[in-house]
């Protein structure tokens, strides 16, 4: 057993996904971007992503800006800050929370059926016959979920901002003995549209990353049962690593 091979190996095998992924990456934009479009896969993908995940959506927002009013009022108090519980929570929400909870529940949702449902079809060769009849997979299947999944995922993580900062309202108001109108009037004055727009930035690469991942790992996945087990868990690790990293990166960008 050498090290250095078994380093090497790893870099190689590394290189060569990431340079596999870039591909198919491009085509899948370029897909997305150019006619033809395959209105009712869009319409399909829109539905999926979009409008059925809201309730999931809704529900990780409002019980995280609840826990968050709770915390930042701990915190605070220690400080007697507990006056900036509002200002807080709709930073974070709007910034970092929103987009990064959502996604991340949008990528155990919606990137595991992805892998799952064009890793099935690989394996039925579903996606051979379409080439047989001459239909691109990548017009067909990859484009119309990168194209619905940058636009329906900010528009989930805006729902998102706003369920969240009730959520801490209602915390604040019912628990913490907040003035309502007072609470309301604090966060829209502090919030700024800034804060709100890279939010959604945020939202938009998160949700290419989730359709990516999910239509990457099922296009490759292997033949077998086991092969599309392992394309859906590829798929949604590999969506949660890369939206933390994107993340971080983001963030230093925007601070």
């Amino acid at each position: 057993m050498n090290p250095l091979a078994i380093i090497g190996r790893t870099l190689i095998a590394l290189t060569r996904e990431a340079g596999a992924m870039s591909l198919f990456a491009w085509r899948g934009v370029s897909a997305a971007l150019s006619p033809p479009w395959y209105w009712s896969q869009l319409g399909a993908q829109f539905l999926r992503i979009g409008y059925f995940s809201l309730p999931v959506v809704g529900l990780t927002a409002v019980f995280t800006g609840a826990a968050l009013a709770l915390n930042i009022y701990t915190g605070g108090a220690r400080f007697n800050a507990e006056q900036f519980v509002p200002n807080i929570v709709v930073l974070g929400i709007t910034r970092e929370l929103g987009p990064v909870l959502a996604s991340l529940m949008l990528a155990g949702r919606v990137s595991a059926a992805m892998a799952a449902e064009i890793g099935a079809m690989r394996v039925t060769e579903q996606i051979d016959a379409l080439e047989t009849l001459s239909t691109d997979p990548f017009r067909f299947l990859v484009g119309p979920r990168i194209l619905a999944a940058v636009i329906t995922v900010p528009m989930l993580v805006l729902v998102a901002d706003i369920i969240g900062v009730l959520g801490g309202w209602a915390v604040s108001t019912q628990i913490l003995d907040f003035n309502g109108a007072t609470y309301i009037r604090n966060t829209v004055d502090f919030v700024t549209q800034w804060d709100v727009i890279s939010g959604l930035i945020k939202a938009a690469t998160f949700g290419f990353i989730i359709a990516l991942m999910g239509c990457y790992h099922g296009y490759r996945s292997k033949r077998g049962a086991q092969g599309v087990g392992r394309a859906t868990t590829n798929a949604v690790v590999s969506a949660a690593i890369l939206i933390f990293a994107a993340n971080y990166v983001l963030t230093t960008l925007f601070v």
